[in-house]
């Protein structure tokens, strides 16, 4: 690896008019046998490799503008850290990679954990962060677009540069020390979502299966999506080339890596709690897909047979036969090959009755929630293999058994895709930002729902007035549907439990959204709720210009009154007006809601009532004159 010299670098920066253009600034070592600091940081304006060794050959203007940046000065100030810490050399992934070379680089990120994990000390710097303090608790206000948190925890590469190191020292904005991983880690825990003995001790510790470091990645964002999967590699222990270019097959090439080198059957438990998983491939199509996993554990083999046992005593699936002869079939757990068919597995299974369908199983993985239920996966034949699939269906009350099987790793064609184009620019001028999508993550605008039941959640937040709402895009049976559903926001509470709770909401009411929907696709449909505490209500509207995408625009309104049901009005034959301005009208029963109707018969009490005083004596009282 190519490591700053500390020293060469301070004293260049100390006298750069007389710095020698031939002063070597970079040394090339042996990590193993190294001694360095390593830098860990959210990218900006930062400075190349053949900047940093070119820096003396450039003319006076390009010097002083590379000197200028925001990433010349974060190497200055990292190495000034540095030698105050005793150490002489320092590792930063900006200058001390050659990007031109792609073997270079391909060989660098697949050695960057361990490089992290053998540093003496890793550098965190949160360029976001101006209190001298660590953050004690979420501050939307000032980190709108990372969950509350500094941008640094939002990122993907920094999990393995969070996890690998021993040591990790934090520094805000102007390089003062706030803290370290050790004495932060109760706090890193509540805003990463890593287990405390992972962050104390390090990955071997605790062993954690390969969906609760999954799911630690699931909200992390990278500037490439190959880089989503490519971060990952070193948490995993896997290798492979990179191919910037390939986009979200990244993801599945990393899956497949890591099935090759472990037996872990959570790999399969994605969205275990989400009751519409998309069909087709059996691997996630990244790792947002892995959201809900921070439970998920392996089971060993040995102990499967008896979570299995339980499992079938508990769903009352008959009598469970000869024990020995299940032991004897769950050894066949310990091996599961990735091949062009598919992947090949063994796994115990139960059929779904589908008279007029091919063959549905529920198959039982040998992984468990925290509460020891283990997880099972839904799968439709098609041909010689199975895909991942969905199915409302009870299983035969009939024991599990144990079936080899291929299992679809790649993503076909689905004949009932659809996609919609979500317009909601107009949002943020009412003070909202999204927060994310449920129960995975999308990339642009276009939300695609590729199977026959289907539901992605989108929350927004206004944090000023500390309102939420969700809007769910969904398809039931091949029709689609929209639906929203507001909340007060509690910083207490992360959008995600929000999030999940109107999924449930909306995913148990699917069918009657669904019925709800215009027959015709010329036809608009408009869903609105009501802000709390506002005149305000979150609208929805659904409309199909095209013959195969729909357009749903979110934006917020004036709420028009009672958001329980639309209004209905009736016209009085007599064309009097109130004196408050209002025509003759009435809300008819029972379409209104009863509350907002009573608040509005007290305004109108005490209007009366103060017109009636200044009325001169004599004069016919206001009510007189026929109002409703």
């Amino acid at each position: 690896m190519r490591l700053l010299d500390v020293n060469a670098i301070l004293d260049r920066e100390k006298d750069i008019q007389r710095a020698r253009p031939s002063a070597e600034v970079l040394k090339e070592l042996d990590h193993k046998s190294a001694s360095y600091a390593i830098l860990s940081h959210r990218w900006g304006a930062e400075v190349s490799y053949e900047e940093v060794t070119g820096l003396m050959k450039m003319d006076e203007g390009d010097r002083e503008e590379v000197r200028h940046r925001d990433g010349y000065k974060k190497i200055i100030r990292s190495c000034q850290q540095a030698m105050r810490d005793g150490h002489g050399l320092l590792w930063v992934d900006t200058c001390c990679i050659n990007k031109q070379s792609s073997a270079e680089l391909s060989e660098a990120i697949n050695s960057m954990y361990q490089w992290y994990r053998d540093a003496q000390v890793c550098y965190a710097y949160l360029h976001d962060l101006d209190e001298s303090a660590f953050p004690a608790r979420p501050d939307h206000s000032k980190f709108n677009s990372s969950n509350g948190w500094p941008e640094w925890f939002l990122r993907g590469w920094t999990l393995q540069e969070l996890i690998a190191p021993k040591e990790v020292q934090f520094f805000n904005k102007d390089w003062v020390s706030i803290g370290d991983k050790s004495s932060l880690a109760l706090r890193l825990e509540k805003i990463t979502q890593i287990p405390y003995g992972v962050l104390k001790d390090g990955l071997v510790s605790s062993s954690p299966s390969v969906a609760q470091i999954m799911s630690w990645a699931a909200a992390r964002k990278t500037t490439r999506v190959e880089d989503r999967a490519y971060s990952l590699l070193g948490l995993f222990g896997v290798s492979m080339p990179m191919l910037y270019g390939e986009g979200e097959k990244a993801f599945r090439r990393l899956q497949l890596e890591i099935i090759r080198e472990s037996n872990d059957y959570s790999i399969f438990a994605w969205n275990p709690t989400v009751k519409a998983p998309r069909y087709g491939s059996v691997l996630a199509d990244d790792p947002s897909y892995f959201g809900t996993c921070h439970n998920i554990q392996k089971v060993e083999s040995d102990a499967f047979v008896d979570h299995l046992i339980k499992y079938i005593e508990k769903h009352e699936l008959g009598n469970l036969g000869n024990e020995s002869k299940l032991r004897k079939a769950a050894q066949q757990l310990s091996v599961f090959v990735a091949t062009n068919a598919g992947i090949q597995i063994c796994l115990p299974v139960m059929r779904i009755p589908h008279p007029d369908s091919p063959p549905v199983f529920r198959a039982i993985l040998a992984c468990s929630d925290n509460y020891g239920n283990l997880i099972t996966l839904d799968l439709a034949s098609r041909g010689s293999s199975f895909d991942r699939a969905f199915s409302q269906g009870e299983v035969a009350k009939t024991p599990p058994e144990f079936m080899a099987l291929y299992l679809t790793h790649h993503q076909v064609a689905d004949p009932w895709h659809c996609g919609l184009t979500l317009i909601d620019t107009s949002v943020s001028y009412h003070g909202f930002v999204p927060c994310g999508t449920f129960p995975r993550g999308t990339t642009g605008n276009v939300i695609t729902l590729s199977s026959r039941a289907d539901l992605i959640v989108t929350v927004y937040v206004n944090y000023s007035t500390q309102s939420r709402f969700a809007v769910g895009l969904g398809k039931y049976f091949g029709r689609e549907w929209v639906h929203v559903i507001c909340d007060e926001q509690d910083d207490h509470k992360p959008w995600l439990s929000f999030a999940e709770r109107a999924y449930d909401a909306m995913w148990n009411a699917s069918a009657q959204h669904a019925e709800r929907m215009p027959n015709s696709p010329s036809e608009n449909f408009i869903k609105h709720a009501h802000l709390p505490r506002s005149i305000w209500a979150a609208t929805v509207v659904w409309g199909k210009p095209g013959r195969y995408n729909s357009n749903v625009t979110v934006d917020i309104k004036q709420c028009p009154g009672c958001c329980v049901a639309s209004h209905r009005w009736t016209i009085n034959s007599a064309p009097q007006r109130d004196p408050d301005g209002t025509s003759q009208r009435a809300w008819q029963g029972g379409t209104a809601c009863m509350e907002r109707r009573e608040q509005f018969e007290d305004i109108r009490k005490h209007f009366y009532a103060i017109v009636n005083m200044h009325q001169p004596t004599g004069t016919e009282d206001v009510r007189s004159h026929g109002v409703q």
